[in-house]
């Protein structure tokens, strides 16, 4: 499915669409053994971890990535 399959999408506001993004993301992670993690995935979040424990301070506060988000769309 693509945003040009549900037109209604692009009449929505920044903020009504963050909030469908978050709405959606909300009913993926509710049903989180619908969506298995492949090996390379497994890898990919191992480095990932790993970059984030040896720097923690380099990740971003929840409140600092909307604010980048929003500033974007």
């Amino acid at each position: 499915m693509t945003l040009q399959e549900i037109p209604q999408i692009q009449q929505l506001t920044k903020e009504e669409k963050l909030q469908l993004v978050g709405d959606l993301w909300d009913a993926i992670a509710a049903l989180p053994d619908d969506l298995p993690v492949s090996d390379e995935e497994k890898v990919l979040l191992d480095k990932r971890w790993k970059a984030h424990s040896e720097s923690p301070q380099e990740a971003l506060t929840l409140e600092d990535f909307k604010k980048r988000l929003a500033e974007r769309l």
